[in-house]
């Protein structure tokens, strides 16, 4: 018994698969594009990158203090002190850092709220000259000099600011340098909508 001869493929069918085949992965960019380009036009700010973080209690933190400074370091335990803290992520090196510290300073001035700082991955004499000629808004800070902690608390880039209820939450993420507007517009209402218990 012999075996019926295996049907090639008409010339039709193969031409239709090499269009499929070509045609998928370009139908695929346009729709991711055209969802890129319509999250940018409903106004998304790229500082308020989402956090997996967001609603749970901060990372554990045992960080010592700068070397030479007098401030205390920071640890788990003093970001559930029972008053909202806002933990800044800096470093000296950090052009940005340098352009926020105004705020900082003035951020420092309110009393509903405790600024502590992370330094992240920066030498304790650069560390100390940068707050010596800026000045120093932060009640503790932390050395991070390999930068774990950072990572465990997520951190993309310096500087990064968290606002954490006074359990040890994290209520909110900021990414890149705070400004006046962004104060008033972001973080002042996340302070205001946690003071009121939402």
């Amino acid at each position: 018994m012999s075996e019926a001869p295996l049907e090639t493929p008409k010339p039709r069918q193969r031409s239709l698969g090499r269009t499929i085949a070509i045609l998928a992965p370009l139908a695929l960019f346009v729709a991711l594009a055209g969802l890129f380009l319509v999250s940018l036009e409903r106004g998304g700010d790229p500082s308020l990158v989402p956090s997996v973080l967001i609603g749970k209690a901060a990372p554990a933190t045992n960080l010592k203090p700068v070397e030479g400074l007098t401030l205390p370091g920071l640890t788990t335990a003093d970001l559930a002190s029972g008053k909202p803290m806002l933990v800044n992520v800096w470093a000296s090196w950090c052009a940005p850092c340098r352009q926020e510290h105004p705020v900082l300073e003035q951020l420092a001035q309110d009393p509903r709220l405790t600024l502590v700082g992370i330094n992240y991955k920066d030498q304790p004499d650069n560390a100390r000259a940068f707050l010596g000629q800026l000045g120093n808004p932060f009640s503790r800070i932390g050395a991070d000099p390999s930068g774990r902690t950072a990572i465990d608390w997520g951190v993309y880039g310096v500087p990064e600011s968290f606002l954490v209820d006074g359990k040890g939450v994290i209520r909110f993420k900021f990414i890149g340098p705070l400004t006046d507007e962004a104060v008033a517009t972001t973080l002042m209402p996340e302070l205001d909508r946690m003071e009121k218990g939402g």
